[in-house]
């Protein structure tokens, strides 16, 4: 089946679906860090919930990062923060530097 045989709602569904898959798997990976998902592929949890706000307020809702990461983090980010994030070693903050998107 090709994409174009989607209708616009199927898409928008199976969008939905795999973004909600996508945002469990790394809710289950506390294990992997933001710098390492950055490192090596270009975003991390808080683009996520960055992405996810900005289409938020593109439709008209206001939400804070902090709510927006919640929803990616499924509690609040400082909580996860203590459970889960590590110091970034001296290879980690070098190859994020090096990797850096530009703004």
């Amino acid at each position: 089946m090709a994409m174009t045989d989607l209708s616009k709602e199927q898409r928008a569904e199976f969008e939905a679906a795999a973004f909600r898959r996508l945002v469990e798997h790394l809710r289950e990976r506390g294990d992997v860090q933001n710098i390492d998902l950055m490192n090596l592929a270009g975003f991390c949890r808080n683009c996520l919930s960055n992405w996810y706000r900005d289409a938020a307020e593109a439709s008209g809702i206001s939400m804070t990062k902090d709510e927006s990461r919640e929803i990616i983090y499924g509690m609040p980010y400082e909580e996860w923060r203590a459970r889960h994030q590590k110091d970034a070693t001296a290879e980690q903050q070098v190859a994020f530097e090096r990797n850096r998107p530009k703004e």
